[in-house]
């Protein structure tokens, strides 16, 4: 046989272990469908030096590449996954209330009376009220709040209360029996705000004046009986027949004043009859008394009324009357109150 030099049996040697590293790798890459890491994927070369014995070459032979290359195993290759993997705590099912909830509906009950609301001032808004006496010692008062259009208000005099109403620009006028020579005037509106005006009076010292006052529908009426008088006489001085001022400034009679918004609830009201006691035209009395209707709305309960009488020395006599009225199937009677004020005796000047 023919001699074969040494570097061609070196050839072929690394052929061999080039061949068998190939092979391993093609193996594995079908295997596992991706390229294994680069550490998995470092086999380990033949040297190329040829000039070292094959027996010295890093102790590594061909047959030992194709024993490591039998030996790979990628059955423990675990494959992995780059989502997230849920907590376990988000999982379980949500905890439900013990009981059930149960739908309801609130019930609907009409609203039958609205609360009332005060109403507020305009800032910078004034109250103005004049006061200024005239004939038969009466005191004419003009209250202007152009912030109050159609409101409610209350004046106060000397006891007296009375109940008006402004009208669409704010103004209320009215003419009011004076109670004292230097009448004070106030009036007194629901938000607290108000108003005050003075007037000298010095005619009041030539006239007898009484009043009667009340809340809401009393039925109460006062009735005087000039010079001995009957009901429906000339000398009969009621609300029916409440004669005038100029009788009263000839000393010829009395007159009566009512006052008050009676179309307003729970109105106060009031009526005042005057005579002209140091002016009168002849000597005589005068029997006053006091009347009260039986009506729908007060019979079958207690009316409240007070009694105001001017004396001879300027002070008031007040007297506070409570009377409880028949029941409804007296509707349309009258009592008759004879005490609640003094007769008037009057002398001839």
């Amino acid at each position: 046989m023919p001699k074969i030099a040494m570097p061609k049996i070196k050839l072929i040697a690394s052929g061999c272990a080039t061949l068998a590293a190939a092979l391993a790798l093609g193996y594995f890459i079908q295997a596992n469908g991706n390229p294994a890491p680069a550490q998995a994927r470092s086999i380990p070369q033949a040297p190329s030096n040829t000039g070292t014995s094959l027996d010295k070459q890093d102790g590594m032979s061909a047959a030992d590449l194709e024993d490591s290359a039998d030996e790979l195993d990628i059955s423990a290759v675990t494959l992995t996954s780059a989502l997230p993997i849920a907590p376990e705590a988000i999982l379980k099912a949500a905890a439900l209330p013990a009981q059930p909830v149960t739908l309801a509906s609130a019930a609907v009950e009409p609203i039958t009376t609205m609360p009332s609301e005060e109403p507020a001032p305009v800032f910078g808004c004034d109250y103005a009220l004049s006061a200024e006496a005239s004939a038969g010692a009466m005191v004419a008062l003009a209250l202007d709040v152009p912030c109050m259009p159609n409101e409610r208000f209350t004046l106060h005099h000397n006891g007296l209360m009375i109940t008006g109403v402004t009208d669409e620009s704010g103004i209320s006028e009215m003419v009011v029996p004076a109670l004292s020579t230097e009448a004070v005037f106030i009036v007194a509106f629901p938000n607290g705000e108000g108003a005050v005006a003075n007037a000298s009076v010095d005619a009041l010292e030539y006239y007898d004046r009484v009043a009667v006052q009340w809340e809401g529908d009393s039925g109460l009426q006062i009735h005087a009986m000039e010079y001995g008088a009957d009901y429906g006489d000339a000398g009969h001085v009621w609300a029916e027949a409440p004669h005038d001022l100029s009788q009263a400034v000839g000393g010829e009679g009395g007159f009566l004043t009512r006052l008050g918004a009676s179309d307003l609830p729970h109105a106060y009201q009031a009526e005042i009859y005057t005579f002209p006691s140091s002016i009168a035209a002849r000597a005589g009395d005068v029997q006053l008394q006091v009347e009260a209707q039986v009506t729908q709305d007060n019979c079958g309960r207690d009316v409240e009324a007070q009694s105001i009488q001017l004396q001879q020395d300027g002070g008031l006599k007040v007297q506070t009357l409570t009377l409880a009225m028949p029941e409804c199937n007296a509707v349309g009677d009258f009592l008759l109150l004879k005490n609640l004020l003094n007769d008037l005796k009057i002398a001839q000047n």
